[in-house]
Formats: structure tokens, sequence, C-alpha cells
């Protein structure tokens, strides 16, 4: 793998590919996608957010930003995902057209807002390619130019 990343939606799909098999291949734990930290409004000259993702309301506003930029993990069939409870309800109705892929763990941490999630995803990886730009598009709310990184493989 030498493309660790892509801003168009075609060649997003093609890097998580690359990166599912990379990760396969190298037998790594795990692999990690993150929105590029543009998508959000954040300087990257300072690091200072200069907007959150987009919630309906102050308080998701503020959960939102706590939990940082935008990441999905992909390990041993499972996608992980940290998100407000308001993309936890987008999510649910994303799976929705994703029957393959099932929440097996909801987790509450006490310390910090959000929920993270464990989702089963025994699919081939160009399904998950699919499924994880939605969730960055659609559950993340990202634009349809966000730059994606492989962080991690």
């Amino acid at each position: 793998m030498t493309r660790f990343e892509a801003a168009d939606p075609v060649e997003r799909r093609k890097l998580y590919v690359d990166a599912i098999t990379a990760h396969r291949n190298r037998d790594s734990g795990f692999l990690t996608l993150e929105a590029d930290e543009t998508a959000l409004g954040v300087d990257p000259d300072d690091g200072e957010d200069v907007a959150s993702r987009d919630s309906s309301d102050d308080e998701s506003d503020e959960t939102a930003a706590e939990l940082g930029i935008p990441w999905v993990q992909f390990g041993d069939g499972t996608i992980n995902l940290d998100c407000t409870d308001d993309e936890l309800d987008t999510l649910k109705t994303l799976l929705g057209e994703f029957p393959a892929f099932k929440i097996d763990e909801l987790i509450r941490p006490e310390d910090v807002d959000g929920v993270n999630v464990r989702i089963s995803a025994k699919a081939d990886p160009n399904r998950i390619a699919q499924f994880v730009d939605d969730v960055f598009l659609e559950v993340y709310d990202l634009p349809s130019a966000f730059r994606v990184w492989a962080v991690e493989v």
C-alpha cells in the first residue's frame, strides 16, 4: 500500500479496500481511518476547533466537539467507532441498508460523553468500504469531498 489519503469519493473507497487488504495481509490488530481535520473546520496550523460536527442542539455540538475528529477502525471482522447519541440514531438507520452488519456492543464510558460502537462486518472489502464511507458521510455528516487518512494499518 503506497497511498495513505484520498478525497474523491471513488478514490476514498479504493483507499479503504487497499487499507483493508494491507491490514489483512500484514495480520495487524486493526486499521484506523481518520477524517482530515479540515473537514471539521479545524485550523491545521493551530489545531483550534473553528467548527464542530453539524448537530441539532448546543449540547450535541459540545459532545461532538469533545469526541474530536471522526475515525473508524476495522479489525477481525469488526468496525469500531465513537459517536454521539444523535449520530448513533443515524448509524442505526444506515445499518438498515447493510443487513450483514450488526451492532455487537455499545459501550458508554462514564468519563466520556458519547458511545463506542462495535459492529460485526462479515463482508468483502468492497462492501466494508461502502459502509465506512457512508459512516463518514451520513453519520458524521462530512462533505462529499472530505479527505480521509489511513493513519494506522
